[in-house]
């Protein structure tokens, strides 16, 4: 038998895939620390982006494979998920506690956008990420209700000069709806919401948080600019139906964020297709393939596609998205899928930036 050394565990580890990373865990920096004792491999590995349900089982395959390695009795890969804070825009202050801002974003309302992003807080939370999500959408504020907290809650004011989020189903939440009456409506100009966002969430005393969801008000106006140049946003999420009119809508969308230098991580189409409860016949309302479409022009991912179900609509409304409400069901886990994927693209986009140079002095 045959002595194992470190380049062997490396050449084992290569032949191997990050599903979301789309790289080897070597060549992706993931790689921490091999040690080797006899017969016995322990590897230590680091993930950039939450993924708590998935790190288990790419574990044991990648310790399978280092036993397969003439000379290996033994393997141990431990893999530990580390969320490190991402550049933003540059001249953007960061916010305190928070290391990513995940802006989720829509060219139209009424694509189920607020609906994702619910979804997206609560699945990073379930990947072990500690998770806060803002209500952004001033007109029309429903993280509330899809958190079921109880109308009339009011946040709590710390040192005369902070709002404490809400915490619900293990994420905080803050919505200009805790602030206001329900059935009042905001009849307020766009410089106005502009400078209560801004209030909202430079004021929030957010916990330590590795990801802050904004559920954006939905359209490309002056108070979509204003939060895209004002707050340090790591990426952003486009949300869209297949319909070609949504579809127009998104475009603008994914234009307006690269104006202002925020990198689009991709994009989730929802509704995409129909299951009849009764015969199960699968039908397209929306059109077909307009997700993936779009996501091809621009050069980006399509993230996620979902169907158009009631039962999506219902446990919304019913204040336990479905995340929550059914947590190993098939749509919870396409969430959790999107969910690895906006981390894993943060991580990317920060290693595809391009690095400051560096300036020498010499005697020359």
């Amino acid at each position: 038998m045959s002595a194992v050394n470190r380049a062997a565990v490396e050449a084992v580890l290569r032949q191997y895939t990050d599903p979301y990373l789309n790289q080897d865990p070597v060549s992706a920096g993931c790689v921490r620390a091999i040690e080797i004792q006899g017969d016995q491999v322990s590897v230590r590995m680091e993930l950039g982006y939450a993924a708590g349900l998935f790190k288990s089982g790419w574990a044991q395959m990648l310790q399978m494979a280092i036993e397969g390695l003439d000379g290996v009795r033994s393997a141990k890969v431990d893999i530990q998920c580390v969320i490190a804070p991402h550049k933003a825009q540059a001249q953007i202050p960061g916010l305190a506690n928070v290391k990513n801002v995940v802006a989720v974003a829509s060219g139209k309302g009424g694509v189920g956008k607020s609906t994702t992003a619910a979804n997206l807080a609560l699945a990073l939370a379930r990947e072990g990420a500690r998770v806060g999500i803002l209500d952004a959408d001033i007109y029309g504020p429903s993280q509330g209700v899809m958190f079921g907290i109880a109308e009339g809650t009011r946040p709590k004011i710390k040192d005369q000069k902070w709002f404490v989020p809400i915490e619900s189903l293990g994420v905080e939440v803050m919505s200009m709806a805790f602030l206001t009456d329900d059935n009042t409506p905001m009849v307020w100009r766009g410089p106005m919401v502009s400078g209560a966002l801004l209030q909202l969430v430079t004021q929030t005393a957010w916990g330590d948080l590795d990801y802050l969801v904004i559920d954006m008000p939905p359209g490309t106006g002056d108070i979509q600019l204003t939060l895209a140049q004002k707050v340090p946003v790591a990426g952003a999420v486009i949300v869209t139906t297949p319909q070609d009119l949504a579809l127009l809508d998104a475009k603008k969308g994914v234009e307006m964020f690269r104006k202002v230098n925020i990198p689009v991580l991709g994009v989730v189409e929802n509704m995409a297709v129909h299951i009849c409860s009764n015969c199960g016949h699968a039908e397209h309302l929306f059109g077909e393939g307009g997700g993936e479409k779009l996501a091809t022009q621009y050069g980006v991912e399509l993230l996620a596609s979902l169907p158009l179900a009631m039962v999506i609509r219902e446990q919304a409304d019913g204040g336990k998205p479905t995340v929550a409400a059914e947590p190993d069901g098939q749509i919870a886990m396409v969430y959790q899928e999107l969910a690895r994927h906006v981390g894993a693209r943060i991580v990317l986009q920060e290693a595809a930036s391009p690095a400051m140079p560096t300036i020498t002095v010499s005697d020359d």
